[in-house]
């Protein structure tokens, strides 16, 4: 079966399970049953000039410095945080997002300091990134590639949906439009390590919009 069919299978599924409102990850472990977490941003590595709402599950670039206290894993420079939870089953989620934002997925060990290419969302091994500012690409250990396919500003949603089969080494990148899901990229890899969704914000945007990412709940 192709990421691209296991990736309609899961979503299916997700719209129909018991009629209630769905929390931000579904993950389906090896043993092929489905359960739900609520995987929310961790608040211990949120970048000071990220504002969090909606109990941990929007998060927005400020100019402001937000009054964090100090921790080691807060990054300290670069505009990213980690969601509280690794994972390392089959997993799916949706996210909404405006401006300029990394969607991305990251081993825990990513650096926090700096703003060098080992503490960026797709700047080093550890992790592997789309980003999204009126276009597509994607981006993992200082390597991107454009994906021209979408380039076009009508292309492009504010919806987007991530697939990871982490022992089959699988990680799919979709758009969401109209209910449909539209296959962006898929990176075939080997992961080592629990994944942590991740989301980089940046500070200005080619759509001059406010750079935001929102955790989405699924719905029937």
């Amino acid at each position: 079966m192709t990421a691209e069919h296991m990736m309609f299978s899961v979503r299916n599924l997700n719209l129909k399970v018991m009629g209630a409102d769905l929390n931000a990850l579904l993950v389906d472990n090896s043993s092929g049953s489905v359960t739900y977490t609520s995987n929310l941003f961790n608040t211990d590595t949120v970048n000071r000039n990220l504002k969090l709402s909606d109990n941990n599950r929007n998060v927005t670039y400020v100019k402001e410095n937000q009054s964090y206290p100090d921790h080691p894993d807060r990054f300290d420079q670069n505009h990213q945080l980690l969601c509280r939870d690794g994972l390392t089953g089959r997993c799916y989620w949706e996210v909404e997002w405006s401006g300029g934002v990394h969607i991305s997925v990251s081993y825990k060990r990513i650096s926090r300091r700096g703003e060098r290419n080992d503490s960026w969302f797709g700047g080093n091994p550890q992790s592997w990134s789309l980003f999204t500012d009126g276009g597509y690409s994607i981006w993992h250990d200082t390597k991107g590639t454009s994906i021209s396919s979408c380039s076009s500003s009508s292309s492009v949603s504010g919806r987007v949906a991530v697939y990871v089969d982490c022992p089959a080494g699988i990680l799919s990148f979709y758009r969401v439009s109209s209910d449909k899901l539209i296959h962006l990229h898929t990176f075939n890899t080997t992961f080592d390590e629990p994944l942590y969704p991740g989301f980089g914000l940046w500070s200005w945007s080619y759509l001059s919009l406010a750079s935001s990412v929102r955790l989405c709940s699924l719905q029937k």
